[in-house]
Formats: structure tokens, C-alpha cells, sequence
């Protein structure tokens, strides 16, 4: 096909809600304390304690695995301690499935291979390359003349074209550069394990691994529910993941979990804060904030006298260049002029790195809906472009993860004990263009 808005199944999926006694939130958090910069980490920890402990199977399914090719010292080596650490589970334990997920970029579309993912399949793990011919075109005018015209040609063969990763990454060719204006992406980032799985923000990337992430870490059967949904990136990409699995109930408990991805996230999103009333609060800390639909719900649920907090991340750096301000810049101007000064923003203070956290809070009467994970607030990533998983959470307003929550936020908000955010006036951006 020339043009492809089909949904495969089990993408734009839904889970059944299941009740939980537990759901742990996890964060990385990069701030300045006493003129000094600070890496609290902790999410990568959990995932290698999750490799650790797993018995039966791995399935990760991760957007970004890469090294720097600027051979900078100050970044953490994600990618390469992931790929050992799996490697040597592997040798440890012969029997146990490994699945590696992860998205073309890191072969920028086939025109070279990743050194990583090339010692996983030496070691007998199966890696599975996500097919994104199979998604939703993004950029549709593009898209149909890429299949028209380019797309038979394929991607493999000598580069002699700068890497945008790096002077010292591999070089690409044309064919390459073609295909990524499809603007389409797995931007997925879980660990599964047949005991516990973590949805996160965070990639395995190295340039990446000074950025603030959050994550959650859960079990029972929403487990399986995971497993469901990376069987349908395994199908589009011409893959299998077809291996026997016990999961255990998790303990029931007062806090109801459900998984979403794709488009049932922002389903679940403008849901939550359509149904605000002026005694609700909003709280939203996210990388990237432009789809119309929730930055017209955040705006007359502030009119209707809903308490709006978002913590942005300025739009300033991406791995060394800088950026102009897009998105998050004009949303705000958008966002604080049309509610009329009632929604309140403030900036991470970024300095280099990117506040990478994507979810949104929304405190009621008795009860705190939380949904977070890998998707932006962009069109591309709540619209069914993307490969996107996000974890909804309804817990009651006092139980252990509404009020971590509640508390991570104020104090990036409030800057207790460091210097967290930024007034809006430091990157306000008023103009048209």
C-alpha cells in the first residue's frame, strides 16, 4: 500500500483494570545543589535487579540503545552495561528467554548495524527490529511519495553522510535520511519479567543517561497484558514471541491499575482532566506538550477553576544541540494567555540534559489518577503514530505512591533543598513565529 492508517491488533490497546496493593514509583533526577550538579538514579538499578531475579523470561522493548560517539567521560555507559548484563544472564542461565525490542534508529533504518544488538544475537538473544512500515503514517503528504518512490530501494550500503548522532558515529547514506522523514518511532520503554515489569520514560542511552526519568514498577496480571501488547510489535515486524509464562496474582489492594498504549493513553488523559471540577488539581511534568486536544482540555479545566500546575522541560538542549524552544515554549505563552494567567509553569532547570519525565496527576476529592510512562504529550505519541506504553493508576488520595507523587512534584515546584525549576519569565516566549 501506498499509504498505510491501519491499526494492527492489540496496538491502541486497553488492559482490564486490576486491583493492586502496591505500585512503586521510581525517578532519575538531575538538579543543581550549592552551585554543584547533582545525579540522583535509580530507575536502571530496578531494571537490573529485575534482569537478576528473572527465571523463565526477558522481554525489553526500548527506544534509544546507544553509546556517544563524542566519547564524552560525564556519560553513564547505558548502553553497554544493559548488553552485558543480559549477555551474562544469558551465559548464567542458558534456558531463560531474552526478547530485545528496540527501534531502527539505532541502525539509523538498517544502513549500519549496532554493535549491541549484534553481540545480543551472538549470544542467542533474539532481537526484533520494529517493522514501522506497518504503523500509521505521521507525515502523511511525505509518506506517500517515500513508498511511491523510495522505499523499494531499502536502506543498506556504504554511507558517506554525516551521522546526526555524532562526528564519530557511522556515516549514513540518503536512503536512510529518506526513511526517517516518516517521522515514526517505537518510542515504547519496558522490562517484563514473568515477576515484575517496569514502565518508564527512561532510555538505555548513553547521551541520554544524565536526563530526569520516571518510572513504575509493578506485578501481577497486567503482566500479561505487557506481553500481549509486545506480541503485536513482534507481529508487525515478522517476529514471535511465543513462550510459556506463570505469572502470579499480585496482592489485591486499594489501588486499581490499568495499562494503556497508544491512543487509549490520551483517552485516558482527556478523560481524567475532563472530569475535573474547581476543587481538583492538575499537576502535568512532561518533556514535550503540543497535542491540541489535551492543551485545549488543560485550558478549560483551569477556566473551570481547576488548580494547573505543569513543570516543563525548556526545549533548550538535544544531546549537544540547541533548540529553539519548540514545543513546549509557544504552549505556554498559549496555555498561560488563554486561561487567563490561571495555569501556572514552571521550567526544569536543564543544563544540558533534557527533564525527560512524561505523566500527569490528577488529585481529587479521595482519590489521585496518575498516568505516566513513555509517551510525550505530542500528536505523534497519543494518536496512534507511535508505539507508546503508559500505566494508569487511580489510588486513593493518602496510600504510599499518591502522596510520593504529590511530593516529588512540590518539591521540584517548591525548589526544597535545591534548585529544581525556573520561573516561566526565564524562557517566556511570546511571539508568533
Amino acid at each position: 500500500p501506498l499509504y498505510n492508517c491501519s491499526l494492527h491488533q492489540n496496538i491502541s490497546y486497553e488492559s482490564p483494570e486490576y486491583k493492586v496493593k502496591d505500585v512503586d514509583f521510581l525517578y532519575d533526577l538531575t538538579y543543581t545543589q550549592n552551585m554543584e550538579r547533582i545525579y540522583d538514579q535509580e530507575i536502571f538499578n530496578n531494571i537490573y535487579k529485575l534482569i537478576d531475579n528473572a527465571e523463565d523470561f526477558i522481554i525489553l522493548d526500548l527506544f534509544l540503545f546507544d553509546r556517544d560517539y563524542k566519547n564524552e567521560t560525564k556519560y553513564i555507559k547505558l548502553s553497554r552495561n544493559l548488553t552485558d548484563k543480559l549477555i551474562e544472564k544469558k551465559k548464567n542461565n542458558p534456558k531463560i528467554n531474552i526478547v530485545f525490542i528496540t527501534d531502527p534508529i539505532n541502525t539509523f533504518y538498517g544502513v549500519y548495524n549496532s554493535e549491541f544488538l549484534e553481540e545480543m544475537k551472538e549470544n542467542d538473544i533474539q532481537v526484533i527490529v520494529t517493522n514501522l512500515n506497518k504503523l500509521r503514517d505521521s507525515n502523511k503528504g511525505y509518506s506517500f511519495f517515500w513508498r511511491l518512490f523510495f522505499s523499494w530501494f531499502g536502506t543498506s550500503g556504504k554511507g558517506w553522510l554525516k551521522n546526526p548522532f555524532g562526528e564519530d558515529a557511522p556515516k549514513v547514506n540518503l536512503r536512510g535520511y529518506f526513511k526517517l522523514v516518516n517521522f515514526k518511532a517505537n518510542h515504547r520503554k519496558v522490562v517484563i519479567t514473568e515477576k515484575n515489569a517496569i514502565i518508564t520514560s527512561a532510555n538505555p542511552h548513553d547521551p541520554s543517561s544524565l536526563h530526569s526519568n520516571i518510572a513504575f514498577l509493578v506485578d501481577g496480571n497486567i503482566i500479561k497484558d505487557l506481553i500481549i501488547t509486545e506480541k503485536a510489535v513482534a507481529d508487525i515486524s515478522k517476529s514471535k514471541i511465543d513462550f510459556p509464562c506463570n505469572i502470579e496474582e499480585s496482592e489485591k489492594g486499594d489501588l486499581k491499575i490499568k495499562l494503556v498504549t497508544e491512543e487509549k493513553i490520551a483517552d485516558n488523559i482527556i478523560k481524567a482532566i475532563e472530569n475535573t471540577t474547581e476543587k481538583d488539581k492538575i499537576d502535568v511534568a512532561v518533556f514535550y506538550l503540543s497535542d491540541r486536544k489535551t492543551v485545549n482540555s488543560l485550558t478549560k479545566a483551569a477556566k473551570r477553576g481547576a488548580d494547573v500546575r505543569m513543570i516543563l522541560d525548556p526545549n533548550k538542549d538535544a544531546f549537544g544541540i540547541e533548540k529553539n524552544g519548540i514545543p513546549n515554549r509557544s504552549v505556554a505563552s498559549e496555555l498561560i494567555d488563554d486561561s487567563h494567567n490561571k495555569i501556572k509553569i514552571r521550567w526544569y532547570n536543564t543544563q544540558g540534559e533534557q527533564f525527560h519525565t512524561k505523566f500527569i496527576a490528577v488529585e481529587k476529592a479521595d482519590s489521585t489518577i496518575i498516568i505516566g510512562g513513555s509517551a510525550n504529550f505530542t500528536r505523534r505519541n497519543l494518536r496512534d503514530y507511535n508505539l507508546e506504553t503508559n500505566l494508569k493508576v487511580i489510588a486513593p488520595k493518602n496510600s504510599d505512591i499518591a502522596l510520593e507523587i504529590k511530593d516529588y512534584f512540590n518539591k521540584l515546584w517548591e525548589n526544597k533543598g535545591a534548585e529544581y525549576t525556573l520561573d516561566y519569565e526565564k524562557y517566556r516566549d511570546d511571539s508568533i513565529w
